[in-house]
């Protein structure tokens, strides 16, 4: 059985991992002839709280600033080193576990969800739960999740977590 993929979403965080999710999507995407959608999913209240309850627009706006430079970053990226270009970018607020399961693919008719096995540390998936084993639990289309490099290696846990410190977080 031979599966084609049209539509490819990708969603990154900042982390290691999700990035390495890209270039393999990219790979996967070159194979089907499809086109990825790049996800960032801003969770606003990891923010802190403000006095009136809520955040102000400037600083969502800038959230939102931030996350698209990164993505944008990505994509320029990836088009200089293997020469793809079908790809769009999407942020949005919410919770990543919902809205990459369900709304997103629902409103992009995505057929793959291609995503790094984690991203967050350790105490954060003991407190909320990964979002990559809520994803491939939940969602209605195949997922594909990274655990090895580009060579097929396991990817080194601590190596990668020492690196997803260095990195900003866009989440």
């Amino acid at each position: 059985m031979e599966q084609n993929y049209a539509n490819i979403l990708v969603p990154v965080d900042g982390s290691v991992q999700a990035e390495l999710a890209l270039k393999k999507a990219v790979t996967v995407a070159q194979q089907n002839n499809a086109h990825i959608d790049l996800l960032n999913v801003l969770r606003i209240n990891h923010y802190g709280f403000y006095v009136s309850g809520s955040m102000p627009g400037g600083v969502i706006h800038d959230l939102a600033q931030d996350a698209t430079s990164y993505l944008d970053s990505l994509v320029q990226t990836t088009r200089a080193a293997t020469g793809f270009k079908d790809m769009a970018i999407h942020v949005r607020f919410g919770n990543p576990k919902t809205v990459i399961s369900h709304e997103f693919v629902r409103d992009h008719q995505n057929d793959l969800i291609v995503l790094g096995a984690t991203g967050m540390s350790a105490v954060a998936r003991m407190v909320e739960g990964s979002v990559t084993a809520y994803v491939s639990r939940m969602a209605a289309v195949d997922v594909y999740v990274v655990r090895t490099d580009e060579s097929g290696q396991p990817i080194d846990a601590s190596q990668v977590a020492a690196e997803n410190q260095e990195q900003p977080k866009f989440f």
